[in-house]
């Protein structure tokens, strides 16, 4: 193979900036908040509620973080058209019409420790209202940096999460594949997984859940924020793979490091090559 990165316009665009966010949100969620589910178990948000506010763009990222992260979620909409693609999009499990149906939901997910998210067709201040008053009081609540005023929570011993801050140190890692990806993706988070530490829960929550909340958003790329060490090795690995024929599929991987991208292309014998 060649020994030189590919030109960035013969790779496929960066990760959509919805799964970017959503990652941001998925490290502020974990950071500080999860705790163990038994003691052979990594640390997760089950158990704890999460209240998003209204499920405009930040809220719908992290929903989606909060099921990642394995929280139950409960947020509001007005909008009619605005529900249907949350429901459509499978960033919200059940769409409600009023509280009294959301908290029979939530309820037995949060007693289960499992995650869901519930989205109530009503106004944000109409719920936060009506949730005050009848003393319903979330585990965590969206940080003021991201738009949620949850502070009339915070003073009945609701946690903010942190808002949402990367590394600078950290590689933004990205893969996807000319074909199958049904197929191939998968096959690659497992060898991504391999790269990680073993005391790096995180990152291997991330992997393993964020596919399945992400949806369609996640078919075509993955994405992980990672050490440089883990982002080259996986790139070794997955060169490793493709030259053997164990992946006969074109892979494109990015690698971004304090604005500086590098993109490679892996691709079987007979295909045209450019690689690390």
């Amino acid at each position: 193979m060649a020994a030189d990165p590919t030109h960035p316009s013969a790779i496929t665009p960066p990760p959509p900036e919805f799964t970017i966010e959503v990652a941001r949100f998925y490290t502020g969620l974990v950071s500080g908040a999860c705790s163990p589910a038994g003691p052979d178990a990594e640390p997760n948000l089950g158990g704890r509620l999460f209240y998003a506010g209204e499920l405009d763009a930040h809220g719908r990222a992290m929903v989606v973080a909060a099921n990642v992260a394995g929280a139950a979620s409960l947020a509001t909409m007005g909008d009619d058209t605005a529900q249907r693609l949350a429901v459509r999009d499978g960033v919200v499990d059940f769409l409600v019409n009023s509280l009294d149906e959301a908290l029979r939901i939530l309820k037995n997910q949060i007693r289960k420790g499992e995650t869901g998210a519930v989205c109530i067709a009503a106004t944000a201040e109409d719920v936060q209202a009506e949730m005050l008053e009848r003393g319903v009081v979330p585990d965590l609540v969206r940080s003021v940096e991201e738009s949620g005023d949850g502070s009339p929570f915070i003073k009945q011993g609701a946690q903010r999460i942190p808002a949402a801050v990367i590394d600078d140190e950290l590689t933004m890692l990205a893969w996807s594949v000319a074909s199958g990806p049904a197929q191939w993706l998968p096959k690659l988070d497992a060898v991504a997984m391999e790269c990680l530490p073993d005391e790096d829960w995180k990152s291997r929550r991330w992997l393993r859940f964020s596919p399945r909340y992400l949806g369609r958003v996640a078919k075509g790329v993955r994405m992980l924020f990672c050490a440089e060490a883990v982002a080259a090795e996986f790139a070794r690995c997955v060169r490793e793979r493709v030259e053997c024929g164990e992946m006969p599929v074109t892979v494109e991987i990015q690698m971004n490091r304090q604005g500086e991208r590098t993109d490679y292309r892996f691709a079987p014998s007979g295909a045209q090559e450019n690689a690390i």
